[in-house]
């Protein structure tokens, strides 16, 4: 394995390439598409609208993200009007606050957590996981930008979005194109840039062995 970690350090797919910006704070292992590489979350947004082509463009790939079952349990509460706006800022975080608000559209990922015959969905949370991954690559590819905001208080949520108890909510997302570092507020200038990634060797468990071989 280090002989291929030494061979393809850094180098994309032939014909395709990674965002200088990005290298600055990235550097992949293994010759990860550069969709995959180039997909960060800014905090700065563009007052552009998202057209209703792209927006549901985007919503159409999450449709298509792999689930248990092919059960896809995921939901999405969609703002996209100024009234709309309001009622999700009434449960996002004051600091989240500062830059959600010019972000065009704003999701809440959901999931539900039973199956269509009403046993327990295990993976109802790993596959709206899918789903939210599949939508920030979709929307990537067409030029916008996405952030996923935990800093949400889900019961104020819950309440306000009169949620059932049979739906499990996630993030709220931002969705637009990028906005200009000065568009931001100066609070989050040092933090909007790309994050690296730990090695792939720290993400990997051991696997015990039986307990007739255990030294």
């Amino acid at each position: 394995m280090s002989n291929i970690h030494s061979s393809f350090a850094a180098s994309p797919p032939a014909g395709l390439s990674y965002d200088e910006e990005v290298l600055a704070s990235r550097q992949p292992d293994y010759p990860v598409h550069p969709l995959i590489l180039n997909r960060w979350s800014p905090r700065s947004y563009a007052s552009i609208p998202v057209s209703d082509e792209v927006l549901f463009t985007v919503l159409e790939a999450a449709r298509w993200a792999p689930s248990g079952g092919n059960q896809q349990p995921w939901r999405f509460y969609v703002a996209r009007t100024k009234e709309e706006h309001e009622v999700f800022q009434s449960f996002i975080r004051p600091r989240n606050q500062l830059w959600t608000r010019k972000a065009p559209v704003l999701l809440l990922i959901a999931s539900e957590k039973f199956r269509d015959n009403g046993e327990p969905l295990n993976t109802h949370a790993f596959d709206a996981g899918a789903a939210w991954a599949t939508l920030a690559l979709q929307a990537r590819l067409l030029g916008l930008s996405t952030r996923a905001v935990g800093g949400f208080d889900q019961e104020l949520a819950r309440k306000t979005l009169q949620v059932p108890d049979s739906i499990a909510l996630h993030a709220v997302i931002a969705l637009g194109y990028r906005g200009r570092l000065d568009e931001l507020d100066p609070s989050f200038h040092e933090q909007e840039k790309p994050n690296g990634r730990r090695p792939i060797a720290d993400s990997l468990l051991p696997i015990a062995p039986p307990d007739g071989n255990r030294q």
